[in-house]
Parts: C-alpha cells; sequence; structure tokens
C-alpha cells in the first residue's frame, strides 16, 4: 500500500506541467554555456591550467555545474517544494485526500519523500546534461578546475570522472535540504507562492550574512555553508571529516523541517 501511495503521489507531482521548468532551463543554460566554451576563446581559455591544455569535457561539465548549482537548482527545487502541499490545500483536493482512512503524518511523509525522489532527478539531470552537452564538443581528457579562493585541482580522465560523480551524489543532500525547507513552508497556510518565495528567502538571507566579513567567525552557523559541502569533493585532498560534520548537520536540519511541517500541519484546520 505504501508503494501504491508514493506512486500516486509521483504521478501527482511528475503530471504537473510547472515540475519540468527546472529540466527544461538546467538544459537551456547548459547548452548555452557550453556553446559560449566552444566558440569563444577568451571563454575556452579558462578551461586551461597554465601550461596545459584541459579544454575537456570533464572540465566544461564541472564549470557549468558550478553556477546552476548555486543559482537555479534553490529556484525550482523551492518552486516544486512549496506546491507539495499548499497547492493541493489551496485546490481543495486535501480534503477530499484526509477523508480517506490515512493519517496527516502517512500522507506527509508520502510527500515529502516524493519531493526528495524529485530533488534528486533534479541532480541527476543537473550533471547528466552539463556532462553529455560538454562530451558533444569537447575532446575525453584530464579534469582542471579551479574557484577563486575556494578550490583548485587537477586530476586524470578516471579520478576526474570520479569525482564529477561524487560530488553529484553528495549535491543530493543540498537538494534534499532545499526541497525540505520549501516542503515545512508548505505545510503552513499559506498560498504555494508564499511559501517558495519563503523558502528562497531564507537562503539568500542565509547566504548573504555568511558572507559579511564581520561574520566569518559565525559562518558555522549558516544553513549555506553546509549545503555547499559538496564542492569539496572536488578538492585535491577530500577533507572526509568535514564532509561527515555537515552531512550530519544536513540531516539534522532535514528532521527539523519535516517535524516542524507536520508539526503545523496536524493544527490546521483543512476543513475551515
Amino acid at each position: 500500500m505504501f508503494r501504491l501511495q508514493l506512486r500516486n503521489e509521483l504521478w501527482k507531482l511528475f503530471g504537473k506541467k510547472r515540475t519540468y521548468i527546472g529540466f527544461a532551463m538546467f538544459l537551456a543554460a547548459e547548452l548555452a554555456i557550453v556553446l559560449i566554451f566552444r566558440y569563444n576563446d577568451s571563454a575556452r581559455h579558462q578551461l586551461t591550467a597554465p601550461g596545459v591544455e584541459f579544454a575537456s569535457s570533464l572540465t566544461c561539465a564541472t564549470i557549468i555545474t558550478l553556477p546552476v548549482a548555486f543559482i537555479l537548482l534553490p529556484l525550482y527545487l523551492a518552486l516544486v517544494g512549496g506546491d507539495l502541499v499548499a497547492k493541493e490545500a489551496e485546490d481543495g483536493t486535501l480534503r477530499m485526500i484526509l477523508a480517506r482512512p490515512i493519517s496527516r503524518v502517512r500522507l506527509l511523509g508520502l510527500k515529502w519523500l516524493a519531493g526528495v525522489l524529485f530533488a534528486a532527478t533534479q541532480v541527476v539531470a543537473l550533471g547528466g546534461f552539463a556532462l553529455l552537452f560538454a562530451a558533444l564538443w569537447f575532446p575525453w581528457q584530464g579534469m582542471f578546475i579551479v574557484v577563486p579562493g575556494e578550490l583548485m585541482a587537477v586530476f586524470d580522465a578516471a579520478t576526474g570522472l570520479q569525482r564529477y560523480l561524487g560530488a553529484h551524489l553528495v549535491m543530493i543532500s543540498k537538494a534534499t535540504t532545499l526541497i525540505s525547507l520549501a516542503f515545512m513552508f508548505s505545510c503552513f497556510n499559506i498560498k504555494p507562492a508564499a511559501a517558495t518565495i519563503l523558502a528562497l528567502s531564507v537562503i539568500f538571507t542565509d547566504h548573504i550574512l555568511r558572507h559579511i566579513p564581520y561574520f566569518a567567525d559565525l559562518k558555522h552557523w549558516f544553513i549555506t555553508y553546509h549545503i555547499n559541502v559538496w564542492q569539496y569533493v572536488l578538492t585535491p585532498s577530500i577533507p572526509w571529516w568535514r564532509l561527515g560534520e555537515s552531512l550530519s548537520i544536513l540531516l539534522a536540519f532535514n528532521i527539523t523541517f519535516l517535524v516542524v511541517g507536520v508539526t503545523v500541519f496536524q493544527l490546521r484546520d483543512i476543513k475551515s
């Protein structure tokens, strides 16, 4: 029965047109960036290491992934996460669903799990589109990745692919946290658009505060410090303790968001 109910939630989720906006924008943005790298000499120069040519598909795909994961991924996860509960409450279908012999906790658990599966598919699409488009125009060589003030690394093709896949695997924790935050606001008695805006506001405000120099000593307290831990998989020496610490904190955030959302929803009068 749980499997059938989850399938029904996934069917409803992927049956909405807005669910596919993120996939379409990932495809369009990543294709545009690849073509710019391919046909613009100054842009392609950014794909090289000093004295070594690394204009490869792995390098290009990784550089594409960085801005898309930081900007577009939170936007479309918040859009879908804010719809998970609030949209059905707004349409009035939630009353009919709760008329059936199913608890609110079970219903919310199914919706949250469907959202997590959607978040994972978003990450797979983000990394898959980037690597596919890059492979069409660039050769399969080593990886050179540099983010000013953050990281710089050079890998051979095999190691680069492992780090690329590993980074996206860890990125699922970021996607899960973002959609859990939007899901929590969706459980409140507010419109879907308001839930989406609140989730994005929390993330962007957190990001802005974390980058204020006066708050440098407090960076460990900001959620954006931990959700971007996936980029450490791209460093020459992976700080496993750092990964473990941030993933544990993100797990606590997800549990908190889920508990708060369920508690608020339990107190709501859906019939009013």
